[in-house]
């Protein structure tokens, strides 16, 4: 291997893993799970009424603090696209 070949798994094993997407849609942010941890927090905490646009649990804007703060909660992280 190369030393760039060398830099770039060492900045994947130190970059920590993102959990969901959010993108903000106006009124609603919508999050997309990427990893198994994040689909087990949707399906243990969300209620079976909770919205999804496809994939992504769409979050009313009035929620998006209190909802961020139980993703930290769980140790789950999200970046916004």
């Amino acid at each position: 291997m190369n030393s760039v070949n060398n830099e770039r798994q060492e900045v994947q094993v130190v970059r920590p893993s993102i959990d969901f997407v959010v993108r903000d849609e106006g009124t609603i942010w919508l999050f997309t799970p990427l990893t198994p941890a994040a689909l087990q927090f949707l399906s243990e905490q969300m209620l079976e009424d909770s919205q999804y646009h496809g994939d992504s649990l769409a979050v009313e804007r009035r929620c998006i603090v209190g909802f961020l703060h139980g993703l930290q909660e769980h140790g789950l992280k999200a970046v916004r696209s």
